[in-house]
C-alpha cells in the first residue's frame, strides 16, 4: 500500500526523489534564457567574425573547456550544472543551430547572450545609459517561439508534453539592467525606478512561456552585487561603514534584496494565477552569500578577482580579463570572483549546489528527480 501511494505522488506531482540512478526523471530538455551568467555561446556566434569581447580571449574556458567555449567563466557555468544534474547534456547556444534541424533529442536549447538586458534597449536609450546589445528578453523569446515552431510542425499534442516536461530558466535576467545603469553612477534612487519595469518583462514572459506550456520554470534573482570586485572597485571608499562585516558594501547588497523581495512578489502573484504550474524562485543571493560570509571554508581566499590587473580586488574596467597584458591566478579553484564581473566555475558550483540541494530555492529544487547519481554534493548550508 505504502509503495502505491509513493508511485501515486510522483504521477501527480511530476517529481521524484534522487535516490540512485535508475530513478528516470520527466525533464528530458531545459529552455534556458538569460546574460551572460548563462550564456553558452550565443553571444560569440552572434556575428561573423565575432564580436569584440574580453570572455572571447584565453584565459576564458581554462579550467573546463581548455578553450575558450563563448563563456564568461573559466569554466562550466551555473546552467550547466543544472543540466548535469538532471542527466542533460550540456546545452547547445540557439544560434549555433539555428540553420540546422532541431529535435527533442537534443535535450533543449540556450537562449541566453551575455550583456543581454531583460528590458528592450530603447528604454536605456531614453535614460541616457547606453548598452552593447539588443539581445533582450524577448529577443530571446522570439527565438524559441521560432525553434518551437520547427519542433511543433508534425505533430503539436506530442509538442506540448515534451514543452510540459520540459524546464525552463528564465533568467537570470535583469542584472544588466540595473548594473549597466549603476556602472555610469546613476543614482541608487534613480536605478529602483527601474524595478518594476524590469520584473514585469520577466513576468510577462513567464506567462506567454506558461501559455504554450510550460509547466516547471525556475525564475532567479540577483546576485549579491556588494561583494563583486567590479563593485567594490567603482565604489570602494575608506568610510568603513559602508561595508559589511564580511568586506561587501551594504547599500549595494541592500539593492539587491530589494529586487529579489519585489521578485519574489511578482512570482507568488503567478502562483496565484497558475496554481498548476511549478514556479520555482531561486536564491542566487543567498546561495552567493554563503561563500562570501565564509570563503576559508570553501578553499577560496577572498574577494579579489583570479583574472585582472590592479587595485584592492584586482580590477580594472579598462583592462579587463582576456587581454594579453592581464594576469591569470595559478588556481582560479581558490577564487570566488573570476573577471571581477563574473564567478569562477568553482563558485557557480557551489551555488548551483546550494539550490539544487536545498534549501535556495521555494519551493526547493531537490524534489526534482537528479537522473546523475554521481552529480556529488559539497554541502554549504
Amino acid at each position: 500500500m505504502k509503495r502505491i501511494t509513493v508511485v501515486a505522488f510522483v504521477v501527480i506531482s511530476c517529481f521524484c526523489l534522487a535516490s540512485s540512478k535508475s530513478e528516470l526523471c520527466s525533464y528530458t530538455s531545459i529552455f534556458s534564457f538569460g546574460d551572460s551568467l548563462a550564456d553558452t555561446g550565443n553571444l560569440y556566434l552572434s556575428s561573423e567574425p565575432p564580436l569584440s569581447n574580453h570572455c572571447f580571449f584565453p584565459p576564458y574556458g581554462e579550467t573546463f573547456f581548455h578553450h575558450v567555449s563563448g563563456r564568461c567563466s573559466d569554466g562550466r557555468l551555473i546552467i550547466d550544472f543544472i543540466g548535469e544534474s538532471l542527466g542533460i547534456p550540456p546545452l547547445k547556444p540557439y544560434l549555433g543551430k539555428k540553420n540546422d534541424e532541431w529535435n527533442w533529442k537534443d535535450g533543449g536549447a540556450n537562449f541566453a547572450v551575455a550583456g543581454a538586458t531583460a528590458l528592450e534597449s530603447t528604454f536605456f536609450e531614453d535614460r541616457g545609459i547606453p548598452v552593447k546589445t539588443n539581445y533582450s528578453l524577448s529577443v530571446q523569446f522570439t527565438w524559441f517561439k521560432d525553434l518551437l515552431s520547427t519542433l511543433c510542425n508534425s505533430s503539436p499534442q506530442s509538442c506540448l508534453e515534451e514543452v510540459k516536461n520540459s524546464l525552463f530558466l528564465v533568467g537570470e535576467i535583469g542584472g544588466n539592467d540595473l548594473n549597466h545603469a549603476l556602472y555610469i553612477g546613476k543614482s541608487i534612487i534613480e536605478v529602483k525606478t527601474y524595478v518594476p519595469h524590469v520584473i514585469n518583462a520577466i513576468s510577462s514572459i513567464t506567462k506567454e512561456l506558461i501559455g504554450l506550456g510550460a509547466h516547471t520554470l525556475m525564475v532567479p534573482g540577483n546576485l549579491p552585487i556588494g561583494c563583486g570586485a567590479i563593485y567594490l572597485t567603482i565604489y570602494e571608499t575608506k568610510d568603513e561603514k559602508q561595508y559589511d562585516k564580511f568586506g561587501c558594501l551594504k547599500w549595494l547588497n541592500e539593492f539587491s534584496k530589494y529586487y529579489n523581495h519585489n521578485l519574489q512578489i511578482e512570482l507568488n502573484k503567478l502562483r496565484a494565477l497558475y496554481p498548476h504550474v511549478n514556479i520555482i524562485y531561486v536564491d542566487y543571493y543567498n546561495a552567493a552569500m554563503t561563500l562570501y560570509r565564509r570563503p576559508a571554508k570553501f578553499g577560496f581566499i577572498g574577494f579579489k578577482a583570479c583574472c585582472g590587473k590592479g587595485g584592492s580586488y584586482n580590477f580594472n574596467a579598462s583592462i579587463m580579463c582576456g587581454d594579453p597584458s592581464v594576469n591569470v591566478c595559478g588556481d582560479p579553484s581558490k577564487y570566488i570572483g573570476w573577471d571581477g564581473i563574473h564567478l569562477t566555475e568553482a563558485a557557480y558550483k557551489l551555488i548551483a549546489q546550494a539550490f539544487i540541494e536545498g534549501p535556495h530555492s521555494q519551493p526547493q529544487f531537490n524534489s526534482l528527480c537528479l537522473a546523475n547519481a554521481n552529480f556529488g554534493y559539497t554541502r554549504i548550508i
